[in-house]
């Protein structure tokens, strides 16, 4: 209990926090959060550690335990400060559509900026002004809907998990494209003539088919930005199904 009750303390009010124990020159919560930022974005969350942080700060990890307790809350910290820095649109007289797609897009951004956010579990949100700020103007686009309240959470909770694992995809296409320093163009080059002296299309005509065609239009075998656009208008309908069948008078257009 009183772990958790100086975590909330510290995502509400870090100044009273510090006051408390006393001002170390040039150090504060809200760096070593910064920090902890700086190095996952940079390095992923691997390289967050208490340690780790504390050597970038120039300082010895006890005195970083006495800003922040544990690695946990500065993970909390962390996430709530990114939370609270998104850029937010906020469209009350757009159609519903175009509203869920502008949240879509702004988390999106949020884990293209942050691809350490969407490692993090879902189920134990940090419970701090930048979570709740977030939480409630994504809620708020659904004003209209003729949803009931868990219907809205459901719903966000589904679009958001949508775009986390579509950033996700896209993160690790990017990184095997850095590890290989070859692009998906030359991989294909390299490997297609090859390729094409076993394989047989009569076996796998549909896949021949397709595959081509997909090919052909995409210039790649995945292509993140056609996998998200295509993904969020699924997405987008089957939502529609949903609300249209609240009767909500909004039709999405």
């Amino acid at each position: 209990m009183a772990e958790a009750r100086r975590t909330i303390d510290l995502l509400w009010f870090p100044e009273a926090a510090e006051r408390k124990r006393g001002r170390r020159p040039g150090l504060t919560v809200a760096r070593v959060v910064e920090t902890g930022i700086a190095l996952a974005d940079a390095e992923g969350l691997d390289a967050v550690s208490m340690r780790r942080v504390a050597s970038e700060l120039g300082v010895v990890p006890m005195t970083l335990y006495t800003y922040v307790p544990d690695k946990a809350t500065l993970l909390d910290l962390m996430l709530d400060r990114v939370y609270l820095a998104m850029p937010r649109r906020e469209l009350p007289d757009r159609p519903w559509r175009e509203r869920l797609a502008a949240i879509a897009e702004e988390n999106r951004a949020l884990v293209a900026e942050h691809p350490w956010v969407a490692g993090l579990p879902a189920s134990r949100p940090p419970l701090g002004p930048g979570l709740m700020a977030k939480y409630e103007h994504e809620l708020r686009a659904f004003d209209g809907c003729g949803l009931t309240d868990l219907e809205i959470d459901s719903s966000l909770t589904f679009l958001i998990g949508f775009v986390q694992s579509a950033a996700r995809t896209a993160a690790e296409v990017r990184a095997a494209t850095e590890r290989s320093q070859e692009t998906d163009w030359a991989w294909w080059q390299e490997r297609g003539p090859i390729f094409e002296v076993v394989f047989d299309k009569h076996a796998y005509p549909t896949a021949t088919r397709v595959g081509a065609a997909a090919g052909e239009a995409l210039g790649t075998a995945y292509d993140p930005d056609h996998a998200y656009d295509f993904g969020l208008r699924r997405v987008l309908d089957g939502l529609g199904v949903l609300i249209d069948g609240r009767g909500s008078g909004d039709p999405g257009r």
